[in-house]
């Protein structure tokens, strides 16, 4: 048997051993994907079959947008892990297909906090002040303030473009009535309409007047994107309409 400092001092040898474990890893991992069908869930309604999963409404792309920009993503991952802790924590572990539509994915290898679904999300007043000032829901946070975000007039005078653009890496927005009618199919009315690039901005409009995300009725601000951005996080997927062993075919 080999000394641990022969292996160390040998460049050649930890060269050939190191590749050797890389290629073992590689395997492991990749070969057991040819393996499976899908590795995307299939994650429709039992009642109606229409997708639960859906692309992001014109205002809360641009509020991922924003969550990107100020870097939210370096803590918050857009991942629960399949372990008991993290159900019992946070809720159901985090599907793929959850995120088919985003580009980039912000999925990590733990969520510190499940910024989505997470109890202080639910009450969008009170995630306006956890944005705002942190330490008044949770003293002991160590996240910094973002008090410029309900100062800030959110621009989405290029938000058909940023929709466009993201059509054409398969995010399903539509343009034509072809494209409409298909997202009627796949997604239900309702949504599909959301999804109509030609009416980005009015159906950003009415969602933030709707939901007045910041509390403040006048205008529309980053603070409106980024919380209707949040809220909607793990939220598309009910998973009381599956049955407890359903995901585990595509694992």
């Amino acid at each position: 048997m080999f000394k641990h400092e022969s292996i160390e001092t040998n460049s050649a040898m930890l060269i050939v051993l190191t590749l050797v474990a890389i290629s073992i890893g590689g395997l492991v991992e990749i070969v057991p994907l040819h393996y499976i069908n899908e590795t995307v869930e299939d994650v429709k309604d039992p009642a109606t079959g229409v997708d639960l999963v859906r692309p992001y409404t014109p205002l809360e792309q641009r509020g991922r947008d924003i969550y990107i920009r100020e870097g939210c993503y370096t803590c918050h991952s857009q991942m629960i892990r399949p372990f008991r802790d993290e159900d019992l924590r946070y809720g159901h572990y985090s599907l793929a297909a959850e995120s088919k539509y985003d580009h980039p994915f912000q999925w990590g290898s733990k969520r510190t906090t499940r910024s989505g679904a997470c109890r202080w999300q639910i009450f969008q007043r009170m995630a306006c002040a956890a944005l705002d000032g942190p330490r008044s829901v949770v003293p002991q946070s160590i996240m910094p303030n973002y008090p410029w975000l309900k100062e800030t007039e959110l621009d989405y005078s290029d938000i058909q473009d940023r929709m466009i653009a993201l059509k054409r890496v398969g995010v399903p927005y539509s343009q034509t009535k072809t494209e409409y009618d298909a997202n009627v199919k796949k997604f239900g009315e309702d949504v599909a309409k959301t999804l109509d690039i030609n009416r980005a901005e009015d159906n950003l409009l009415a969602q933030a007047d709707k939901g007045n995300y910041d509390g403040n009725t006048n205008g529309v601000s980053e603070m409106d994107a980024l919380v209707a951005y949040l809220q909607v996080l793990g939220t598309m997927v009910d998973f009381k309409k599956f049955d407890e062993d359903y995901f585990i075919q595509f694992r």
